[in-house]
């Protein structure tokens, strides 16, 4: 069956302001329209550097319990976990691959490696 929602597990946490941390969460598949319909939005015109915050808000389905994913949760995330997201985004969506072949600099073996980031699903 085909994958579109892939669990995660932030390096921190989303910290809400009585003090409940959610570190689980589900990030679906991206569609053309999440990667397109921000770029009409008047927030990431000023600042391009937004188009990640509203790209995350519409794709992370699921972080704890918080009730609604929004920009402004996205805002709110320690800068590790924004990279960590950013990452898995990439990975899931195709932009990184699974696994990459390294070359020793000692031996000069080639291996295969798994290129995933730490502290995630």
């Amino acid at each position: 069956m085909f994958q579109t929602e892939h669990a995660f597990t932030l390096p921190k946490g989303y910290l809400e302001a009585d003090g409940t941390l959610h570190r689980e969460g589900i990030m679906r598949l991206a569609t053309a329209a999440d990667e397109i319909l921000p770029l009409q939005d008047q927030r990431v015109a000023k600042n391009p550097a937004y188009l990640l915050i509203i790209l995350l808000s519409r794709v992370v389905i699921k972080l704890g319990g918080v009730k609604q994913i929004t920009p402004k949760t996205i805002e709110d995330l320690f800068t590790c976990d924004l990279n960590y997201l950013q990452e898995f985004y990439n990975r899931i969506n195709g932009y990184v691959p699974d696994h990459m072949q390294v070359e020793c600099p000692g031996c000069r073996k080639v291996f295969e490696v798994e290129s995933r980031p730490q502290g995630g699903s």
